[in-house]
């Protein structure tokens, strides 16, 4: 079976087998039963090993060992438990546990509303989901019903999510064998200034084909609904500042729906609220999901203009949980706490000197080929030549070097190494982890005597 090296390290190598051999017994013993009891899939069961509690940006084993979370699955923004969270949630759950379908609710209308209130004055409509993929099919749907149209233009090697949809659209091949996909799903290269896919070997020789070759595709194919994509890609890959100028002007010149997905960076990660700020661009149709439920409960929400409330007739979501208050009152306190603790602005600080270490770390490590971020979404590829060779092997090897001395993190595309800690963190922390980078990548320098 092939070992596609996209979205996540991947759980069935030879490597990860060697890390079982390692764990502890009690570790070993639940994971059989893991293994026993949920079908299997790539990047997940067979597990990598077993969480007891988290708390912060730690999480424990069943043995009481200790990790920092440098992935998280992008969900813990405010850092694991929140105490102000958990408050809301069990008043809620004391006070109104459920709103049944068809009617509303204080507690889903003041979350819609804040909602509004943190976007552009355009974005003012939404509809709740219990997880992104929902919250991506609601957004296809939305913009097929208001264009008439159904073809979509997104980008190989994205990830937009799991559903039936949201896969079509996506551009991960880990998630797209075997498996009948939506017609029409068109794609392009992304914009990925380190390995351009149009030969440019420099930032500053690039003119854009990236975003020509967006409008070139939906000018070809004449009935494009939606253009969808992540601002800056999860990799990360981080556009040239007019990368979204053009796409936008593309949408507007050929009446084509703009979809945001910010599931995973979306409410402070890279430094701003929304990511999108980066390049001044507003969006017809955003996506929130992953941090959005405190990293306690699953919720996303699909926000769109005003304008593009035109299916009424029809049920875009109609989700059993739709206005669950206890999802929406967990949704509130964590807005509430990242604005209270300026968390944006620590995420920004924060990242700016993460990313100057690292490339101080850089100009040390020859297997250091790039680093690259916004915020605290940051990335770290590792190559083996001057030709951008993906030291793949390497990267899996420092990932449990890394994960033997307390930091978890994930290695994407086989050999980037994507860090993205809580909002929360400081820079003690910050140096703890890169420390641990930095001693691991010099451990393998001198195991292959590079």
């Amino acid at each position: 079976m092939p070992e596609f090296k996209t979205e996540g390290d991947i759980n069935i190598s030879k490597k990860r087998v060697e890390w079982y051999t390692k764990l502890p017994e009690e570790a070993k013993k639940w994971l059989k039963e893991d293994s026993k009891y949920f079908l299997h899939q790539a990047l997940s069961t067979p597990c990598l090993n077993v969480i007891s509690r988290c708390n912060g940006i730690y999480f424990e084993d069943v043995t009481g060992k200790k990790y920092m979370d440098f992935h998280g699955n992008n969900v813990h923004h405010i850092g694991f438990g929140h105490p102000e969270v958990i408050h809301a949630i069990k008043e809620q759950m004391n006070r109104s546990p459920f709103c049944t379908r068809r009617y509303t609710n204080t507690v889903a209308i003041r979350l819609a509303k804040k909602l509004a209130q943190l976007t552009p004055d355009d974005l003012s409509k939404c509809l709740f989901a219990p997880s992104g993929s929902d919250a991506v099919e609601i957004a296809l749907k939305l913009g097929m019903g208001f264009t008439k149209r159904f073809k979509t233009l997104s980008w190989w090697e994205s990830f937009h999510g799991a559903g039936f949809g949201a896969i079509s659209v996506g551009g991960e091949a880990i998630f797209r064998g075997e498996i009948p996909l939506l017609p029409g799903t068109e794609h392009v290269p992304p914009p990925n200034c380190y390995r351009c896919a149009f030969g440019y070997s420099e930032r500053d020789e690039c003119n854009l084909e990236c975003a020509q070759i967006v409008r070139y595709c939906i000018e070809k194919e004449k009935d494009v609904a939606a253009v969808i994509a992540e601002t800056i890609r999860s990799i990360p890959y981080v556009p040239p500042l007019d990368y979204w100028k053009e796409v936008r002007i593309t949408c507007d010149d050929n009446g084509v729906v703009l979809i945001i997905d910010e599931i995973p960076h979306g409410l402070g990660r890279t430094g701003r609220m929304f990511t999108y700020e980066h390049y001044d661009l507003i969006p017809d149709i955003l996506v929130l999901g992953k941090p959005l439920g405190g990293g306690i409960v699953p919720l996303a929400a699909t926000i769109a203009k005003e304008d593009m409330d035109v299916m009424g007739h029809r049920a875009l979501g109609h989700y059993t949980h739709e206005k669950n208050p206890v999802l929406c009152s967990a949704a509130l306190a964590t807005i509430e706490i990242i604005e209270k603790n300026r968390l944006v602005e620590n995420a920004a600080q924060q990242g700016e000197y993460a990313l100057k270490r690292l490339n101080e770390m850089k100009n040390e490590h020859k297997l250091i080929g790039d680093v690259r971020g916004k915020g605290l979404l940051i990335g770290i590829e590792l190559v083996k030549d001057h030709r951008k060779s993906r030291a793949s092997n390497e990267a899996e090897i420092v990932m449990y070097k890394c994960l033997e001395k307390g930091l978890s993190f994930k290695v994407t595309m086989g050999n980037i190494l994507t860090l993205t800690p809580p909002l929360t963190i400081n820079k003690e922390e910050i140096d703890k982890a890169l420390h641990i980078i930095d001693e691991s990548l010099s451990e393998i320098e001198r195991l292959i005597a590079i």
